[in-house]
C-alpha cells in the first residue's frame, strides 16, 4: 500500500488554509457590505402640528325622564278597578284606578242633606229677622252654618274624587305595586308614571373643563351636544346643555351638567345610562400620530431628533386622543423633529440617516394606530 508523502499533506494542508482564508475573507465582505446598507437606511421624520382643532369629550351619563312621578292612594279603600295595565302610554286625565267609592258616596250625601236641612233653616231665620222677630245676630249664626255645611259638601266631594285617580300627564305606566282587590291604605304607592317626551340627561364635568366651556361656550355653540347609547349608537337627535348645578362636588372635584334631548320615538327610558358627546375646542394644539409612539408600564413615548441626528427617548403627556392623533399636554415643543416610522429598529442614543416630511402631508395620509 502506497502512502501520501509528507510534501502531498503540506500541500493539500495549504490549499484547505487558503481556501478557509477566502471564504472567511468573502463572509467579513458580506458582512461589511451588509452593514453599510443597513447603515445606508432613511428614516421617516415630521414635527407636530401646531394649529386650533376641536376634540370630542365623551362623559358617562344617567338618562331621566322629564316627569317621573309616584301614583299614590289619597283614600283608603280597597282597589275595585284597574283601567290601565303595565307599560302602556296614558292620556292626561285619563282613569287609572278605582278605589271603593261607597263609603265616601254615603258621606257626601250625609253632608248634602245636612246642608239643605241648615238652608231651611236659614230661610226661616232670614223671614223672623226681617219682622224683627229674631236678631241679626242669630241671622248671621244661621248663615254661618250654611257655610259650614257647604264646606262639609265640598270635603266630601274632594273625598270621593280622591277615590278616582287619573293620570296627570301624558306618560308610560311602569309595573303595578299593587293588585286588583287589596286594601290600600292612604299614601300607599300604586305604580309610577313617566313622561318621555324629552328627556334629562345628567353628566359630570371635571373643574378644568368646565372652565373651558364657560370660556368657549357662545362663541362654539357648545351648547350642542350628543348622546351615545349603551349600544354604541349615537341617538339620532341632538341635545341642548341646559342647566348646571350650583356647586362642586368637593369628593370628586366634579359639577353635574344636565341636557335635554327630545324623544319623539319614545326610544329612550327612565333609568338608562349612555354617554355624552361634547364637541371642545382646543386653541394652539400639539398634533402627533398616535404610531409615532410606544407606551411602557402605561406611559408613552416617543424618539425625539437632535441637531446630530441622535434619537433620544422622551416621554410625552397625552391631552386628547382623536383617530390616529394624540394631542400633546407635554413633552415636546413645536418644530421639534421626532421618528415616525422605525421606532422598533432604534434604541436611544441611535444616529440615524433621515427623511423629514412636514407634518400636514403626514397627518394627510394617516391610517394606522401607535405601534
Amino acid at each position: 500500500m502506497k502512502y501520501p508523502s509528507f510534501r502531498m499533506i503540506a500541500h493539500n494542508t495549504k490549499s484547505l488554509l487558503l481556501l478557509g482564508l477566502s471564504a472567511l475573507c468573502l463572509a467579513t465582505s458580506c458582512t461589511k457590505h451588509e452593514e453599510a446598507k443597513e447603515e445606508a437606511v432613511k428614516y421617516l421624520v415630521t414635527s407636530p402640528l401646531l394649529q386650533d382643532t376641536t376634540i370630542t369629550k365623551e362623559y358617562v351619563a344617567q338618562i331621566h325622564a322629564i316627569q317621573h312621578i309616584e301614583l299614590r292612594a289619597l283614600e283608603k279603600g280597597y282597589l275595585e278597578k284597574i283601567y290601565v295595565d303595565e307599560g302602556q302610554e296614558v292620556r292626561k286625565g285619563q282613569l287609572m284606578f278605582q278605589i271603593m267609592p261607597r263609603m265616601y258616596q254615603a258621606e257626601l250625601k250625609k253632608s248634602e242633606a245636612e246642608a239643605s236641612y241648615v238652608g231651611i233653616e236659614y230661610q226661616n231665620t232670614k223671614r223672623l229677622a226681617d219682622n224683627n222677630v229674631v236678631s241679626k245676630s242669630e241671622l248671621a249664626l244661621a248663615a254661618a252654618k250654611v257655610g259650614k255645611a257647604q264646606a262639609e259638601v265640598s270635603l266630601a266631594k274632594t273625598h270621593l274624587a280622591f277615590t278616582t285617580i287619573r293620570a296627570p300627564f301624558n306618560g308610560i305606566m311602569d309595573h303595578f305595586q299593587v293588585r286588583l282587590g287589596s286594601l290600600v291604605d292612604e299614601g300607599d304607592l300604586l305604580t309610577t308614571l313617566s313622561d318621555n317626551s324629552q328627556m334629562w340627561v345628567y353628566f359630570n364635568v371635571p373643574e378644568a373643563e368646565y372652565l373651558s366651556y364657560k370660556t368657549n361656550a357662545k362663541a362654539a355653540n357648545q351648547t350642542n351636544v350628543k348622546l351615545l347609547m349603551a349600544n354604541n349608537e349615537q341617538f339620532k337627535h341632538p341635545g341642548v346643555v341646559q342647566t348646571i348645578e350650583a356647586d362642586f362636588n368637593n369628593e370628586t372635584g366634579n359639577i353635574a351638567f344636565r341636557a335635554t334631548f327630545p324623544n319623539p320615538d319614545g326610544l329612550l327610558r327612565s333609568g338608562e345610562t349612555g354617554s355624552v358627546l361634547m364637541t371642545v375646542p382646543l386653541k394652539k394644539a400639539l398634533i402627533i400620530p398616535q404610531k409615532a409612539t410606544y407606551e411602557v408600564l402605561e406611559k408613552k413615548y416617543l424618539y425625539v431628533l437632535d441637531a446630530k441626528g441622535i434619537v433620544h427617548q422622551r416621554e410625552i403627556t397625552v391631552g386628547a386622543e382623536m383617530p390616529d392623533l394624540y394631542i400633546v399636554q407635554s413633552g415636546l415643543k413645536p418644530g421639534e423633529k421626532f421618528l415616525l416610522e422605525g421606532i422598533r429598529k432604534v434604541k436611544d442614543g441611535d444616529k440615524i440617516d433621515f427623511e423629514y416630511e412636514a407634518p400636514k402631508q403626514v397627518l394627510a395620509h394617516l391610517g394606522t394606530h401607535s405601534e
